[in-house]
């Protein structure tokens, strides 16, 4: 039997009418949405039978046409696991006595995190081994693993089926045994106070939003835990940290443009929380602290790209905060990091990153700088308050990620760690350029490629455009070993810094939300029309690949110029957007407001919403090849959206393109946890657009 031979399922009508503002739409796969879908993502082994049965039946399909590409699966998991380190290391991290590391075996799935002592020798103690917890279980991720300050007990969150629905254990770190406290129903969001036996942690609603600060006490029940701060608003929700001094315990209450923090003193943890400043709308803000005033990095007084300010800890209303860093426009704050010392700053200037260091006794500053053309840095945070040592990350595209300390006082840079490629890996084979292209109306959409230096560019070469484009999330031109088994077969690997994402500062991120979304699809569109017009492509040479809502992306961009993709890859597609924006029952529906508009209260987002939402958009024409992927644990794109996209897309398609969902039975929104289950993922996906290409080797 050929792939022509097989006959997709076809999923059932059960037309459903759904009215808002007067308008009527007809839904005709709403069946998909079990009604007792918290459970499922508790107890996957409730879902309705019939839909099992047809999610069962859709991976039956694509298993089958995708099984002439088994060997070429084989291969390109070969490759990808070649290129990976298997027996690596992160850098040992001091902190007092002890410096804390996660190392991989050769063939372990999961870290294993391990600690040092940092002066008497090199003992090796294994705190937390996550092949052995994960032994037996379909799915496992730890999601936080933290120790305390003292360093006699850690406290780690894991997750056994992938709904992100943690529970947290404690581990006495000198005998490696569990202690008797657990905790269900909690994020991965904890911090110890000082005293080395409170902890701090949030826990889930039931609609999945974190909206509780609770304070554990080791050696005392859970339900005798205290509650801290409790968030009333639906579209709010909270999340914890501590300040690098460790003076601080901050509580964060926000949802995508509006912040309010609480402090607590961390060596009073039975404090009630004290509140910075009240929540404005629009105002963002994120707190540390340095000799008893606040370090606040914010966009208040129209600081858009934001600026740092000051304050006495005693009387932190924004009535006191005293500008230190002034806004600059077009030099976007990303983020920062105190020390005794110095201040460090993380800035993105014309969609690339750089690092600033400033010495508070002087105020006087410089910045770090890096050649090549397009980069990715990351700070790296760290538990030692006093050091004059910043640890970094660096990679490009080329080069493989290094682990840098930077010694502010003196200038030197030591490399600490530069990840290995077994396999072989050779910068000089390949190329990274940025290109420009030009959107509709007028700006500027910066486009990162990859290419083998031996790549003939006559626009012949195969491509796969990457996007993502919300929530303000920059997409890093870093190195990632995967793409090479596309890039050495020929491809062209871009990726679109759209609008959406904050590459270009904030206003790139407004000019692509709520009313101006469209401006995100329209930029992705514009960065394949540019590598058409570097001659980097041509129209139907392009795949391209997103997920979460950059499976958004995807699904708006298939239904405005399908003409365009050869193939499309959407990882969990946030595709059934007016539907979702209309439910309050879903998981962290208000919090996504601010982000897309509340189509529920207002007829003009209703109208927006409606006129891109994906599924909304289905139309009877032709659609290029397309894989979705779904997780049936998945709280954040629920799977029924991708597979109710599925089923209309093949109801109303006129094509004989291949249109396959693939839903993972026993994870959520970032598949699997083992990070040679991740590479099988990867290996699917990229094997589906190989063949979409013709290519089987």
């Amino acid at each position: 039997m050929t792939t022509d031979d097989i006959r997709p399922p076809v999923a059932d009508k059960h037309p459903t009418e759904i009215t808002y503002h007067g308008h009527t739409r007809q839904d005709d796969y709403a069946w998909l949405k079990d009604e007792n879908w918290q459970q499922v993502m508790h107890e996957p082994e409730v879902l309705d039978p019939a839909i099992r049965t047809y999610l069962e039946a859709e991976n039956a399909y694509t298993q089958s046409w995708m099984a002439d590409t088994g060997a070429l699966q084989q291969k390109l998991f070969d490759e990808m696991r070649g290129r990976i380190k298997e027996d690596d290391s992160t850098v040992p991290d001091p902190d007092g006595a002890y410096a804390y590391y996660v190392r991989y075996v050769e063939g372990g799935q999961h870290p294993k995190y391990c600690r040092k002592p940092t002066q008497a020798n090199d003992t090796e103690t294994i705190l937390l081994d996550g092949d052995a917890e994960a032994e037996g279980q379909d799915y496992y991720k730890i999601g936080a693993f933290a120790h305390a300050s003292d360093h006699r007990i850690a406290a780690y969150a894991e997750d056994r089926n992938g709904s992100e629905i943690y529970t947290l254990r404690f581990r006495d770190m000198e005998s490696g045994q569990n202690l008797a406290d657990e905790i269900g129903n909690a994020s991965a969001d904890l911090e110890w106070a000082e005293d080395g036996k409170t902890l701090f942690y949030t826990v889930l609603d039931d609609n999945h939003r974190p909206s509780k600060v609770m304070r554990h006490v080791i050696g005392t029940p859970a339900a005798d835990d205290v509650l801290v701060y409790e968030e009333d608003d639906p579209g709010y929700f909270v999340g914890l940290s501590k300040t690098e001094s460790r003076r601080l315990i901050l509580i964060d209450a926000h949802d995508h443009e509006t912040s309010e923090v609480y402090m607590i003193p961390a060596d009073k943890p039975d404090t009630a929380p004290r509140l910075i400043a009240p929540r404005a709308q629009g105002v963002e803000y994120s707190v540390s602290e340095h000799a008893g005033r606040l370090v606040i990095l914010t966009n208040a007084d129209g600081a858009e790209d934001f600026k740092i300010v000051t304050a006495p800890l005693d009387n932190p209303g924004r009535a006191n905060w005293v500008d230190m860093i002034p806004h600059m426009p077009g030099s976007l704050l990303v983020g920062f990091e105190v020390f005794a010392e110095y201040l460090v700053r993380l800035e993105r200037v014309a969609a690339l990153p750089r690092i600033v260091v400033r010495q508070w006794d002087t105020q006087q500053e410089f910045t770090i700088r890096f050649e090549e053309e397009a980069y990715a840095l990351g700070l790296e945070g760290g538990f030692e308050y006093a050091t004059r040592h910043l640890r970094f990350s660096y990679s490009s595209p080329t080069t493989p990620r290094q682990v840098i300390d930077f010694n502010m006082a003196s200038g030197d840079r030591t490399l600490l760690k530069q990840d290995e490629v077994p396999s072989g890996h050779n910068p000089a084979d390949y190329i990274t350029r940025r290109i420009q292209a030009v959107a509709p109306d007028g700006e500027l959409v910066p486009v990162t490629v990859l290419y083998r230096a031996d790549t003939i560019l006559d626009g012949s070469a195969p491509v796969l455009l990457y996007g993502y484009g919300s929530y303000g999330m920059t997409m890093p031109a870093s190195f990632v070993t995967p793409r090479l088994s596309l890039v050495d077969r020929g491809f062209i690997y871009a990726i679109a810094h759209i609008r959406g994402g904050m590459e270009k500062g904030y206003r790139w991120y407004t000019d692509g939300k709520r009313e101006k979304k469209r401006n995100t699809f329209t930029d992705f569109i514009a960065a394949a029309e540019g590598l058409m017009n570097e001659n980097l492509a041509r129209p139907g040479s392009i795949a391209i690949h997103g997920g979460s809502a950059g499976g958004m992306l995807m699904g708006a961009c298939v239904n405005l110029r399908p003409e365009l993709w050869r193939a499309v890859v959407a990882d969990v597609p946030f595709v059934d957007v007016l539907n979702t924006m209309c439910d309050m029952s879903l998981p962290l529906t208000p919090i996504e407001w601010p982000e897309w508009g509340n189509p529920i209260e207002d007829k003009a987002a209703y109208d927006y919403i409606r006129s891109y939402s994906p599924y909304d958009n289905v139309e009877a024409k032709d659609y290029p090849s397309l894989l979705a992927t779904a997780g049936l644990t998945d709280p954040r794109v629920t799977y029924w959206e991708p597979a109710k996209w599925v089923a209309k897309l093949r109801d109303l398609k006129t094509d004989d393109n291949p249109l396959l969902l693939k839903t993972n039975m026993s994870a959520g929104h970032a598949g699997a946890a083992g990070r040679f289950d991740r590479l099988e993922e990867l290996a699917f996906n990229y094997a589906f657009v190989l063949k979409s290409f013709g290519i089987l080797s």
